[in-house]
């Protein structure tokens, strides 16, 4: 997405926690720490960038059926995924309304629909993103933002790095278009 939005000649900040010192328009933090997202907030924010929208496409996953997750995996991927999001829609959400409005597109998964075994906790996660930007969006509708969530099918990143070609492709089985995603298609 970064990549894309920036050939197209926008300058796109990014935040993620993994340091990416090449980039003048990068910090690093990890938005489950609300202290932390809320520095980085300031930091961005007395640069004065006109800010248009937010992307928010952190997460992270842990396959394993519900009774055999760790508590640990379990706070983890709460925290990331759903608390994370939160987190980063409430801190910069006041951007855009500085900007006049704007864009937030909050990442889901098509797990949610699919109800896929094994991927219980990830799920609740991300159904939590779900139904968290549906009301945000209404929150925010009368300062010209919108809230959208998009839910895309597998697409061969990180986060997939554990799944075989064949779960992959009995998921895109279950799709109504049934091609695999790439990252571009998002």
């Amino acid at each position: 997405i970064t990549k894309h939005l920036r050939d197209e000649g926008n300058e796109v900040i990014t935040i993620s926690r993994r340091n990416l010192s090449n980039n003048k328009y990068h910090y690093q933090c990890d938005i489950s720490n609300y202290s932390k997202l809320k520095e980085t907030y300031h930091q961005i924010s007395k640069k004065k960038y006109k800010v248009n929208a937010l992307i928010n496409c952190a997460g992270i996953a842990s396959m394993n059926l519900a009774i055999t997750t760790p508590p640990q995996i379990t706070e983890n991927l709460v925290k990331t995924n759903l608390i994370g999001t939160i987190f980063t829609n409430q801190i910069f959400a006041p951007l855009l309304i500085k900007s006049g409005g704007g864009r937030i597109i909050n990442f889901s998964t098509i797990a949610v629909s699919l109800a896929i075994k094994g991927e219980s906790v990830y799920i609740a996660t991300k159904a939590g993103v779900e139904a968290f930007s549906r009301t945000f969006a209404n929150e925010l509708s009368s300062f010209g933002i919108t809230v959208n969530c998009i839910a895309p099918g597998p697409i061969r990143t990180d986060l997939l790095s554990g799944i075989s070609d064949k779960q992959i492709k009995s998921i895109v089985q279950k799709q109504i278009i049934k091609k695999e995603m790439k990252a571009y298609d998002v």
